[in-house]
């Protein structure tokens, strides 16, 4: 797979662990459906949205890697927050899973989960 950043000055800068836009040129896309912080009991793992986060994204990895993918292969992110207020304790764990070139992402708060979950994040990557 060959993942490039795309950026222009023509619109606004990334602020944060995420691309403009990234391109790829891939045989396959794997879309992973929205995860929450699940454990194997089926019971919501985490208190805090920083812990769901970590989980919600663990769930994505160990989906792509079933798909014979990687978290590196992931071009985007959508984060679904429960509080806007938990944003930036949520992209702090986010930037600990992606490297740069980093997927597009975008971010929407305010929001009734499933479980009553505080984190869901869904992702595309390229295979």
């Amino acid at each position: 797979m060959d993942k490039k950043k795309i950026e222009t000055s023509s619109a606004p800068a990334a602020v944060g662990p995420y691309s403009q836009a990234v391109s790829v040129r891939a045989s396959s896309l794997v879309f992973v459906s929205g995860q929450i912080a699940l454990g194997p009991s089926g019971a919501v793992a985490g208190d805090t949205a920083a812990e769901q986060a970590r989980a919600c994204l663990g769930n994505v990895a160990a989906v792509l890697d079933a798909a014979g993918a990687g978290i590196d292969s992931v071009v985007k992110v959508t984060l679904y927050l429960k509080n806007m207020g938990d944003f930036g304790a949520v992209v702090e764990v986010y930037s600990t899973f992606f490297k740069p070139p980093y997927p597009a992402r975008a971010c929407v708060g305010g929001l009734e989960l499933p479980k009553g979950a505080l984190v869901e994040i869904e992702a595309v990557a390229a295979v």
